[in-house]
């Protein structure tokens, strides 16, 4: 190409055209076909009308390709417009193209899913239709989950064969040939999840809890043994030795974290009728506690309530304890506090009194940030922290609270 006709292509108040130009190109498989619509300003216009061999005025202009390909092609350049603006722009992709080959990709995907699902005899279950439909929707049949989608067809074939009890660690091992194929967060897991839910007719698990009680239902234990609840002074009333070794326990005085494997196999119930069980947040009230020789009984669910934490609360409350649940006055406490009262629990000072009583003097305090939280247990509660936006901690209500075990 010349440098004089190079210099000119290269011109920057052309750079509209090729940039329209490549997209145009791009859409069309390489192709210089269509028209592109240019704003133009003179030196555009006179740039393009000499390329053109014809008048060009400025103003938005409609540029039609061939035209362009056709002048470029006799012209000293003697190449086309696909290969002037790449020479311009940089290397031009072939969307086209580009767009065929996912295609292909995802229909080959989606044959292998169908080929797994029956070799694995799962293709007829009235259910696998809807598995499949919920993978598309959420993007996880695709070309690369296939390694993934054959390790969850053959989890969800063993456990509806054979549910014999056994750890997600072993079925993962048995079908993947790693002990971490099936962990929360890989994909296999997700996966494998869905098809277990659709063969009981429920939703698609979201949250940990939900997804450790569909492993279970599949005779799947996730890991039982480290995450836990803490409690003091928990005196179950049962005469087995797990409920002595726990009264034991309490009347030392001694913190103690009970696993998600111990409560599956405790005998319960685990409270009398009409016990008093109160519930906090933070394991700092459970230190005080033990340091004053509270006699509780005192759980600490540390933040959001674990499994272990969920299935504690829901035998007390089965058991007929009156559960009473405190937690930060922060919106994160608070959406915390609003998912344990849901289960049945009711509020420890945990009203719009207590917060304003709380308070610290002279307007110091931690700053309240976040969004705001629904109080339905009284509504003042969220109203009075927006207007104070002071986060009070159950750190600061140690006294008040300890009081309450005494």
């Amino acid at each position: 190409m010349s440098e004089p006709l190079w210099a000119e292509l290269a011109d920057p108040a052309l750079g509209p055209v090729w940039s329209a130009v490549r997209r145009r190109v791009e859409a069309t498989g390489l192709r210089p076909v269509g028209t592109v619509t240019v704003a133009l300003d003179d030196t555009a216009a006179d740039l393009l009308g000499g390329l053109l061999g014809r008048r060009v005025l400025p103003g938005r202009r409609q540029v039609v390709l061939a035209d362009l390909d056709a002048a470029l092609r006799a012209s000293p350049a003697a190449v086309g417009l696909v290969e002037v603006t790449a020479r311009l722009l940089g290397p031009l992709r072939d969307r086209v193209a580009e767009r065929q080959v996912s295609t292909d990709a995802r229909r080959g995907a989606e044959h292998g899913w169908a080929a797994m699902l029956a070799a694995a005899g799962l293709s007829e279950e009235p259910w696998a239709p809807e598995w499949t439909a919920g993978l598309r929707a959420a993007g996880l049949v695709g070309p690369s989950s296939q390694e993934a989608a054959r390790i969850a067809v053959g989890a969800v074939a063993l456990v509806l064969a054979d549910p014999s009890p056994r750890t997600l660690g072993e079925l993962a091992a048995l079908v993947a040939g790693d002990a971490h194929g099936l962990d929360p967060g890989r994909r296999a897991g997700v996966i494998a999840l869905r098809g277990l839910a659709a063969a009981r007719g429920e939703p698609a698990p979201t949250t940990a809890g939900e997804r450790t009680r569909s492993w279970s239902l599949a005779g799947v234990r996730t890991d039982d043994v480290s995450g836990t609840v803490l409690v003091l002074g928990w005196q179950p009333p049962g005469a087995d030795r797990w409920a002595g070794m726990m009264r034991d326990r309490a009347d030392l005085g001694l913190p103690t974290h009970v696993t998600l494997r111990e409560l599956c196999a405790a005998p319960t119930p685990w409270a009398g009728a009409d016990d008093v069980v109160h519930v906090c947040e933070n394991p700092q009230v459970v230190q005080a506690a033990a340091d004053r020789g509270a006699p509780g009984p005192l759980v600490c669910l540390q933040g959001n309530p674990s499994t272990a934490g969920a299935l504690l609360l829901d035998g007390l409350l089965a058991a007929g304890a009156r559960v009473r649940y405190h937690g930060d006055f922060d919106w994160p406490g608070l959406a915390i506090a609003a998912r344990v009262l849901a289960r049945g629990a009711a509020p420890w000072r945990l009203g719009r009194a207590d917060y304003l009583a709380a308070l610290p003097d002279r307007g110091v305090g931690v700053t309240l940030t976040g969004s705001a939280v629904a109080t339905p247990w009284d509504p003042g509660l969220q109203a009075a922290m927006a207007e104070r936006g002071v986060a009070v901690h159950e750190e600061a209500v140690l006294t008040t609270l300890l009081e309450d075990l005494a």
